[in-house]
């Protein structure tokens, strides 16, 4: 895992806008209308490139691909997994207390958003066989397009978003929910593997794990027994593979709403550890969870984990001004010690290939490029040599040589502050704030 060994880096989420000229492609390709597979491929490829030296040109220390070869969410696991069937029609909604408290709100939402500018209708993927893995080309094409866009170019790291097994669909083939997610981490261990081997980071998206506690009508005693069930699935998918090459990212889901059913994310963060990764992403720069860092102060992490806070939000266009950022980094730095922290975002900005996104893609880069700024001026203060350097020392990596993921050969520096750890399980400190 590339850490922040001797300044604050920068990534996010994962997802960003396809440009318009690829949105009317995908939609002939998921409708079922007549396109030139040829002229799709290639325009897939030129937009990963196009996006990912946009990160970079943009502050960002560990980019991706965009997932802009994804259509969406369903129809990504669709390509992927055998064993299931696409039922037409919006899947409900995550946040189903969210749209009862506020009907009105959402009505008008969902009709411009989310599905509403999509590119093709919701779908539910409902398992009806066994569950095995089919999108070995799929993720090799993935995998050739990031590569290629990386030439010439010497990011901190690279990484890759895929699927947790929770979220997948709905089960109507295995007998116990237990063996359902079991077939499907056995079959999403195919992609994992793949990307890791690559070189790159691997991402696993769960946003699922956070709806079990947002207005869960499941008793605490069942929401917990779910949740661990929902790790020990992504930990058989993981098997054999490094905590150190994985991130766990977490989230509410991309909801410009009122949100005031979301769980705290002390519910969370206990379970949310568990998972066999080296990093753990999660929503840090938004009204409803900013504060959240308090948690920290009472809640020891282990050493050898990396927090990627969310420091800019995708549930606003405002852009965050850096001196905002630079203040959430260094919260987090003074908690959980400096190397520890990599600047993230909130959520992806586009987790479904629509025509309207709910933060225009312009204020995207903007957000990039002030979570950059704060980057550097949260370094200056928690790496005070920084504060006489030159603007372009500044600017240069901290992290592994190239993208291919090689731990930096940079000394270790001290922690700061220094943290009592006990084991690799948190602790509660004694005494602590809350």
């Amino acid at each position: 895992m590339t850490r922040s060994t001797d300044r604050i880096l920068t990534t996010h989420c994962g997802s960003l806008a396809r440009p318009h000229d690829l949105l009317d492609l995908m939609k002939a390709k998921v409708t079922g209308q007549p396109y030139d597979h040829d002229t799709y491929a290639r325009r897939v490829r030129s937009a990963v490139a196009e996006v990912v030296r946009r990160q970079i040109e943009s502050g960002i220390d560990i980019p991706t691909d965009g997932e802009q070869g994804k259509p969406g969410f369903f129809a990504y696991v669709d390509e992927r997994l055998a064993g299931f069937e696409a039922r037409r029609g919006a899947s409900s909604p995550g946040w189903a207390a969210e749209v009862a408290a506020f009907p009105e709100y959402y009505q008008e939402y969902f009709s411009h958003a989310m599905a509403g500018g999509a590119i093709a209708g919701g779908v539910k993927l409902t398992c009806t066989g066994p569950v095995s893995y089919r999108g070995h080309e799929a993720v090799r094409r993935d995998i050739d397009n990031l590569k290629a866009a990386l030439a010439g170019l010497a990011p901190a790291d690279v990484f890759m978003p895929a699927v947790a097994p929770s979220g997948v669909g709905a089960n109507e083939y295995y007998r116990t929910d237990e063996e359902y997610l079991h077939a499907v981490a056995e079959a999403m261990h195919t992609e994992y593997r793949a990307i890791v081997d690559a070189g790159f980071l691997l991402q696993i998206d769960d946003p699922f794990l956070t709806d079990l506690y947002s207005g869960s009508p499941l008793s605490a005693t069942e929401r917990r027994r779910t949740a661990e069930m929902y790790v020990e699935a992504v930990n058989h998918g993981l098997r054999g593979i490094a905590p150190e090459r994985v991130r766990f990212h977490t989230c509410y889901g991309i909801n410009e709403g009122p949100r005031v059913h979301d769980a705290p994310l002390r519910d969370v963060l206990d379970v949310m550890v568990k998972v066999h990764a080296g990093a753990y992403a999660f929503e840090a720069a938004n009204a409803r969870h900013e504060h959240e860092y308090h948690v920290f102060e009472e809640i020891k992490m282990p050493e050898d984990k990396v927090l990627i806070p969310g420091v800019i939000t995708h549930a606003s266009n405002i852009v965050e001004h850096p001196e905002l950022v630079a203040e959430r980094i260094i919260r987090f730095a003074r908690l959980v010690g400096r190397d520890n922290v990599i600047a993230g975002t909130d959520c992806g900005f586009s987790s479904q290939a629509t025509y309207h996104p709910e933060v225009h893609p312009s204020v995207v880069w903007a957000k990039f490029r002030a979570m950059a700024d704060g980057a550097r001026l949260a370094t200056t203060q928690l790496w005070p040599r920084w504060r006489t350097a030159p603007a372009w020392r500044q600017r240069s990596s901290g992290g592994s040589a190239g993208h291919a993921g090689l731990a930096s050969s940079a000394p270790r520096r001290p922690r700061w502050p220094a943290q009592a750890v006990s084991g690799a399980n948190m602790t509660r400190a004694a005494g602590a704030v809350s």
